[in-house]
């Protein structure tokens, strides 16, 4: 069992009102079953607090001050560190250490953030992410074919992970052979030993297993999303190697993280409620709003903002410097935007959640990600037998900057 992280001491300027202790990435009772401690906290804790935990940090976990801070990029800062600062630790850094990529746009803030989102949006429109619909069906039955006759299976690794990671490989022009490289590459970034800081040298790895392939897309283009970036400006500008490293790291963490998670939760959330199983078996139309209410149910991202100028938020007042933990989980389980938050409902406003985020870093893969979401549970609901959970091998989970899904044993023999 994961220890809790030692509590810091208190700053002046935050008030005892504020205090709740929570530890965001060894909570038990979060590791145990994440959104019903997410909806315990929302009725006993703060809309946002500061915990002593993880190093002293804010957490916001109400809807309208999430949805707040997400569209308040001047004050709630995308780069954890001050560009001024990121600048002067460049600059000690020796020169024949490898460039660290950064994870943009993401870590940075407008207007330099427009611009360097904007060829990522061409690249992943609706239309872009439509055209993969008949591969992302042909990779779900393959991997449904690989399993269906064992009448059971550890989701996450049999479907949740290949599934994406193959769709990531064949969109970018990688060669499919190297699937068991990448997933151990998705392994060691999204599941690192419980205690264990990676740091920046993992974004390095991550570039340097795509960097040959990014190099041939600059001189000999293709049909794939590595030629098409290459072809496109970013303010203007010709597209460099350190910007189309940064995207393609962005890509693989973000991406693949994002898929794999949501397929796991709903896939555990539908072996709970056989009849929804059997709605959605008899009445296929309503998948697409399933999967939106499921993003909702069970949004897990958490997204770093540094306090960029003092501020308020909710009800207290945060300083520049201060952290900031947004939980989409809880904001999308708040009883003051949603009637009933706990309870599945598909007939309710399934437009309104921030699963994907908000503001001006709402994820720009949510076009992608809804397709394969959609197509994995029609190919799963149509041609797998009722599944449920293996009452041997409880779902795990682990936190930190996602609420992630580690595994999920399925039955259906």
């Amino acid at each position: 069992m994961a220890t809790l992280s030692e509590p810091v001491e208190k700053p002046g300027h935050i008030p005892e009102a504020a205090v709740f202790d929570f530890d965001y990435h060894y909570d038990p009772e979060l590791l145990a079953d994440p959104h019903k401690r997410m909806s315990e906290l929302l009725e006993v804790a703060p809309k946002v607090f500061w915990t002593p935990r993880n190093g002293g940090t804010w957490i916001a976990i109400g809807f309208n001050e999430v949805f707040d801070a997400l569209r308040r990029p001047d004050e709630f800062s995308s780069s954890i560190f001050p560009p001024e600062q990121i600048e002067e630790l460049l600059k000690l850094l020796p020169e024949d250490m490898p460039r660290i990529p950064r994870l943009k746009p993401i870590t940075i803030d407008p207007p330099e953030h427009t611009a360097i989102r904007s060829p990522l949006s061409k690249a992943f429109s609706p239309k872009a992410a439509m055209s993969q619909l008949d591969e992302i069906k042909s990779l779900a039955d393959s991997l449904i074919d690989a399993v269906i006759d064992q009448g059971h299976c550890e989701f996450i690794s049999a479907v949740a992970e290949p599934l994406p990671v193959t769709v990531f490989l064949r969109m970018f022009g990688l060669p499919v052979d190297r699937l068991g490289e990448f997933r151990d590459l998705v392994h060691e970034v999204l599941n690192p030993p419980p205690g264990v800081d990676l740091g920046p040298m993992i974004l390095r790895k991550v570039a340097d297993a795509l960097i040959d392939d990014i190099a041939a897309r600059r001189d000999h283009r293709q049909d794939d999303i590595l030629s098409q970036l290459w072809g496109l400006d970013v303010d203007g500008e010709p597209m460099t190697m350190d910007v189309m490293e940064d995207y393609a790291v962005l890509l693989f963490i973000a991406g693949l993280d994002t898929v794999i998670n949501a397929m796991g939760f709903a896939v555990k959330h539908l072996a709970e409620h056989p009849e929804l199983q059997a709605s959605l078996r008899a009445d296929p139309s309503q998948i697409p709003d399933a999967v939106e209410e499921m993003l909702r149910r069970y949004s897990f991202v958490v997204p770093l903002r540094r306090v960029a100028q003092d501020a308020r938020l909710g009800d207290f007042d945060l300083k520049e410097g201060d952290r900031l933990m947004l939980h989409l989980a809880g904001a999308d389980l708040d009883e003051r935007k949603f009637d009933r938050p706990d309870h599945f409902d598909i007939t309710r406003d399934l437009k309104s959640h921030v699963a994907f985020g908000g503001g001006p870093h709402r994820c720009v893969g949510m076009h992608l990600a809804r397709i394969e979401l959609h197509t994995l549970y029609r190919q799963m609901l149509s041609r797998l037998p009722m599944w449920r959970l293996d009452p041997d091998h409880p779902p795990t989970y682990h936190s930190g900057n996602v609420i992630a899904v580690d595994s999920v044993h399925i039955r259906w023999d």
